[in-house]
């Protein structure tokens, strides 16, 4: 019995550095949604401020067809460095995007989009942040591969390679219209 009292430290230490080193070889952009397939949460937002082109972005808007839902905002690095492979998406290889504007000011994302161009179908702003936190938004950008009846059926961490879309979302986007 004293024994064991001698090892219960030590066998203590190895299950800790066992688990830190599982924690290691885990991707942190490698983020678990709680939300795949399931429905996309219920929302309605309204356009961005001064952008007639725009009628807003609802919930109702993501059933019918194969759709990626990108959260992106003007104010952010990485989302200008993936707007190119999102043109390409919606422009080249024919994904309906939807945007969602997260907490940005009308006037940048205005700027913004006129400056980059705007590959969206439609833009809900989302100025208070709270629909993003209903979809399990960490930060921006992040982009959700919505199926034909809305349900979320991939999530995406940061900003979309061409990688990304061509070994992941585009073979899903085929799957999904031909399932």
């Amino acid at each position: 019995m004293r024994r064991l009292l001698y090892l219960l430290p030590f066998l203590l230490f190895i299950g800790v550095g066992v688990a830190f080193y599982l924690g290691f070889e885990r991707d942190p952009r490698d983020i678990p949604s709680a939300l795949i397939d399931k429905p996309a949460p219920v929302f309605e937002l309204p356009p961005i401020e001064g952008l007639p082109a725009s009628a807003g972005l609802s919930s109702a808007r993501l059933t019918g067809d194969v759709t990626l839902v990108n959260v992106f905002a003007s104010w952010c690095i990485p989302c200008k460095a993936e707007h190119p492979v999102i043109t390409r998406l919606s422009r080249e290889k024919g994904v309906t995007v939807f945007g969602i504007n997260y907490k940005d000011k009308p006037e940048d994302a205005r700027t913004w989009l006129s400056r980059n161009g705007d590959p969206y179908a439609a833009i809900g702003a989302d100025q208070d942040g709270r629909v993003s936190i209903d979809w399990g938004v960490y930060g921006v950008p992040e982009s959700y591969l919505i199926d034909r009846q809305g349900r979320i059926r991939f999530k995406h961490v940061g900003p979309l390679t061409p990688e990304v879309i061509d070994q992941q979302i585009l073979p899903m986007v085929k799957h999904l219209r031909q399932g």
